[in-house]
């Protein structure tokens, strides 16, 4: 239970530590609303990173924040494998704290941050942005109004896309199990969380079944090189580095996903990049071992089951899903939601219209909703205005972790109920 004092006659004062791009991403919500919240420090070993937040206190490195508590909060994005040492510190110096997802690699890591929180009784917020989203708060309302009877069953798919794959998950900093955590873990534990959320009981057992199928050194099309600069067949493969970030340089300037492979911002120093670095690597010639695509059957409390793909070859768009009850069932897109009522034979659409279905659009407005209510949280000392606290974060991962287990060994798994 938090024990946070609200905060009066003030914006809540909030510290930076990871200044990547979600990092950026809710600090540039905190530097809109001054009204409501400060940004004073940022701490981040990288000086350019330091520099594009903009806080008017910097630190190369977090403990100078347990030292001296400048901050009534800290939002934690760091890298998925250094979350515990700065949200255990920051936990016990007593700073309200919003930890990038996933908490950790680890269930004894993962399981040390919330009963470290717990501990500490601060209040403490996952992002889990899909629970903050207009479109959540609408399937949420469809399901609870009773209009599909008795809940029965849920199909859900995550559509990564075929560019946005390559981009984080072959060259990227999540390509590797052992330096990020399993795909499962970085790319979807949102999704877990969100199918517990909407569907409103916990996943209590778990098959899996997937693998990395496609971006292998056998299936690198012939005549290829190891850089997309050197390669004679670049032109055809849909993987070319150059065609995934040239284009995006020349339309808009240098954005998301431009920002994650240079800091310059010509065509010269994003050839020299892809030269250099690992985003000019060719896509079947890298150290990437995450899967590229994965599925899970579940069952959920009260014998509800459900089941989840997450698939690297489409287009990047909204996640897809269905619910199926007893007097109805839903189907929903990301942008409307179409039931159908069984009783009456009558079909209703709610459109919400076009919204960004990715990191760089604001996760379809749940970026900006999470720290809201997050500030929120702070100000008045309601935890209650957190949708994503530590104990319903523990039950996905925990789930994540349980399918990798399912994956690994053909079984089907538990997953702990704590």
């Amino acid at each position: 239970m938090s024990t946070h004092t609200p905060i009066t006659g003030r914006p809540v004062r909030v510290a930076l530590v990871g200044a990547g791009n979600r990092g950026l991403t809710y600090a540039e919500w905190i530097k809109a609303h001054p009204e409501r919240a400060e940004l004073v420090a940022v701490a981040d070993p990288r000086p350019a990173a330091r520099a594009a937040a903009g806080a008017p206190v910097e630190f190369d490195d977090w403990r100078p924040l347990v030292e001296n508590r400048i901050a009534d909060a800290v939002v934690v994005a760091t890298q998925d494998r250094f979350h515990v040492e700065p949200v255990l510190a920051l936990a016990e110096a007593g700073y309200a704290i919003l930890s990038e997802k996933p908490l950790a690699p680890t269930e004894e890591e993962t399981r040390r941050i919330v009963e470290g929180v717990e501990r500490a009784g601060v209040l403490f917020a996952v992002c889990h942005v899909m629970r903050y989203t207009p479109y959540t708060d609408l399937v949420k309302e469809v399901v609870d109004s009773g209009v599909l009877g008795q809940l029965v069953s849920l199909d859900h798919l995550e559509p990564v896309g075929w560019w946005h794959y390559a981009h984080s998950y072959v060259r990227g900093p999540w390509r590797s199990e052992k330096d990020s955590s399993p795909m499962l873990l970085a790319k979807s534990c949102h999704d877990l969380d969100w199918i517990t959320y909407v569907m409103g009981g916990r996943i209590e057992r778990v098959s899996s079944f997937g693998g990395l199928k496609h971006f292998r050194p056998e299936n690198a099309p012939a005549g290829s090189a190891d850089r997309c600069l050197d390669c004679a067949v670049e032109a055809d493969c849909p993987y070319s580095a150059l065609k995934l970030y040239m284009p995006t340089l020349r339309e808009k300037g240098a954005v998301w996903p431009v920002t994650h492979v240079t800091e310059a911002t010509d065509e010269a120093g994003l050839v020299q990049a892809l030269r250099e670095g690992p985003y000019g690597v060719c896509a079947y010639r890298g150290d990437n071992d995450v899967v590229d695509h994965q599925v899970l059957a579940m069952q959920l409390t009260d014998g509800v089951t459900a089941t989840f793909q997450m698939v690297a070859f489409t287009e990047q768009t909204h996640r897809q899903t269905r619910i199926f009850g007893s007097h109805g069932w839903l189907i929903g897109d990301g942008e409307r939601v179409t039931v159908q009522d069984f009783r009456t034979g009558g079909t209703t659409v709610h459109e919400l219209g076009a919204s960004g279905s990715n990191a760089a659009d604001g996760h379809g407005g749940g970026d900006a909703a999470l720290v809201e209510a997050f500030v929120t949280a702070v100000a008045t000392g309601d935890a209650g205005a957190v949708r994503s606290g530590p104990a319903t974060s523990l039950g996905s991962h925990l789930a994540a972790f349980a399918a990798e287990r399912a994956r690994h060994t053909g079984t089907v798994q538990t997953v702990p109920a704590t």
